[in-house]
């Protein structure tokens, strides 16, 4: 088998001295860890690889040598690093020189105590401590179960590098006997930032815990599971986006410590996208209240709605006489497009009381801007939701006069085949009705097939009424979902440090010479932004229902009410 030898690159450059790292016999590799220098104590050595041992239960132990003659090689130097494979004995001994500026290292095996020694083939294999330490290929630290299963994988490469973090808590400030070079040894990466605000999180985590907890309480309190109460909160989007806030935060302050990378991840991208949510929100706020805007989009609302009022009028009007040049039923014709003129009366009424109130109330709801971008647009959702609310009903009076008549007219349409519906087994069984029942089903099949033009015709047009302002509130909707769901942090991640998301790794050759070593430069490969965006995606509390094309249709066509979105736990009407 071809002996592998894992150095890291950061080591290259380091001076003389004794290489530590963990051999894996069962794939034959040497995982080189770091270099340690001259002046050293045998003895210490092995007290250091045994603390080391027992810390990091890795089984640490003394490879081999490194020799970087910058100059002419020195025939001592090379005669007492070949006697340390005495003091430390470890089979096989590697020994890597590099001489001076020189491309090609040279690296052979010593094996004394074997009684057949022979040259085999090294493979020398470049690896970045730190990218391959913060890549999470490694199994869980906190999980020995699969271990020794993976000892013949690559996966056991990064779980030794993973696992000697306490090693790499050293560097060259330290005083202490022992010396040692690896990718930290300029000095250990840490920020006073960071550490000030990792001890601030703490009491600061408590407090907001605590606070969410009240809060939390008085929204599970039986006052509003009372019935007004708990219709608006199931219903409004504002109550739903407020709820699914209040989870993110009590998970971001929870003071559990993440079991795993996916949940380290989740907590990072919940903490980021709540950030540019207020950010975004604050913005909005400031935009709004600058130049008096909130007085202007007042004056500019009463008018809009009366003009959309005035349309409708219009078109009710053109309903109730030919339209498109179709003969509709008169007497029916007349009493739909008065019902619906009558609604749109009331509608304009109820506008009009409410406008002297309309800038204090967009004053009021501009201020919730501060509490984010989606909540502002939840609110957005129902305002928008609140002012077509008698087109909403319109949809439900015309959906429910047409799902009334082609229900009538499928059932008497099975009288007169001599057929009924079972209610009980839910099936069509065969039946003889006598002749009184039988006239008396051709008079109403007759009347509601005469009928049926007008209502479906007011029925269509007031569902595409009703799809217009669903297509709106159903681009808000997605909009306040990519927001919620969207990793901001895994992405931001993969941009700037690509390696800390990694999918797997890839070899390139660097140079290769006869009676030299192979050369080969382990990369990170990392995940895709797609493949980001599916693996570390947030849940929403919006689920959309999967119908198909041909099932929505059916339902178009049977006039069953149509909702582009649910929120979770609430079912269709």
């Amino acid at each position: 088998m071809v002996l592998k030898v894992f150095f890291p690159s950061c080591c290259s450059s380091a001076d003389s001295g004794i290489l530590i790292g963990r051999w894996i016999s069962e794939q034959k590799s040497a995982v080189v860890l770091a270099v340690l220098h001259f002046p050293f104590i045998p003895v210490q050595v092995k007290q250091y690889l045994g603390e080391l041992q027992r810390v990091t239960k890795v089984s640490i132990s003394v490879l081999g040598s490194w020799s970087n003659s910058k100059q002419e090689k020195e025939e001592s130097l090379s005669e007492f690093l070949e006697d340390l494979g005495t003091i430390f004995s470890h089979e096989p001994w590697i020994q890597i020189s590099k001489e001076g500026d020189s491309k090609f290292w040279s690296c052979s095996t010593l094996q004394k105590h074997s009684n057949n020694p022979k040259e085999e083939e090294i493979i020398l294999v470049y690896y970045d401590q730190r990218k391959v330490m913060l890549s999470h290929l490694h199994p869980p630290l906190d999980t020995a179960a699969g271990r020794a299963e993976d000892a013949s994988r690559l996966s056991a490469i990064f779980d030794t590098v993973a696992r000697s973090r306490v090693l790499f808590m050293t560097d060259r400030y330290d005083e202490g006997p022992i010396k040692v070079t690896h990718w930290q040894s300029e000095g250990v990466e840490a920020s006073i930032l960071v550490e000030l605000l990792k001890q601030a999180s703490v009491p600061a985590c408590l407090l907001l815990t605590f606070l969410l907890s009240l809060l939390s309480g008085i929204c599970r309190s039986r006052v509003l599971k009372f019935w007004p109460l708990s219709f608006l909160w199931s219903k409004l989007s504002t109550c739903e986006q407020l709820g699914h806030r209040l989870q993110h935060l009590q998970a971001i302050s929870s003071t559990r410590k993440a079991q795993s990378h996916t949940q380290l991840m989740r907590k990072a991208n919940i903490f980021v996208s709540l950030l540019i949510d207020v950010a975004l929100g604050i913005l909005l706020m400031s935009w709004l209240y600058r130049k008096n805007r909130i007085g202007h989009l007042a004056d500019t609302l009463i008018p809009v709605a009366d003009h959309v009022a005035e349309e409708l009028q219009d078109l009710l009007q053109w309903l109730m006489g030919a339209p498109a040049g179709l003969k509709m039923n008169r007497a029916l014709d007349q009493v739909l497009g008065r019902f619906f003129l009558y609604h749109i009366h009331l509608w304009i009424s109820y506008i009009h009381l409410m406008s002297p109130f309309i800038e204090m109330i967009l004053w009021y709801v501009g201020l919730s801007a501060c509490l984010g971008l989606t909540v502002a647009l939840s609110i957005l959702s129902d305002i928008i939701a609140l002012l077509t609310f008698h087109i909403y009903c319109f949809y439900v009076y015309g959906a429910r006069l047409y799902c009334l008549k082609i229900y009538g007219l499928s059932s008497l349409w099975r009288l007169f085949r001599g057929k009924k519906w079972n209610v009980l087994r839910q099936r069509v069984d065969s039946c003889s009705y006598d002749l009184d029942q039988l006239f008396i089903g051709t008079l109403l099949f007759t009347i509601l097939l005469f009928l049926l033009p007008t209502t479906a015709l007011y029925y269509l047009v007031f569902t595409l009424l009703r799809l217009l302002v669903v297509i709106v509130q159903g681009l808000i909707h997605l909009l306040v979902d990519l927001i919620d769901s969207l990793p901001l942090y895994s992405l931001i991640l993969r941009l700037c440090r690509s390696y800390r998301l990694a999918a797997g790794v890839k070899f390139r050759v660097l140079e290769q010479q006869d009676g030299k070593p192979l050369r080969l430069l382990m990369q990170i490969n990392p995940l895709s932004y797609g493949a980001v965006v599916q693996t570390y995606r947030l849940p929403t509390y919006s689920c959309y229902p999967k119908d198909s094309w041909a099932s929505l249709c059916k339902k178009l066509f049977l006039g069953e009410l149509i909702y582009p979105w649910k929120h979770k736990g609430d079912k269709q009407d």
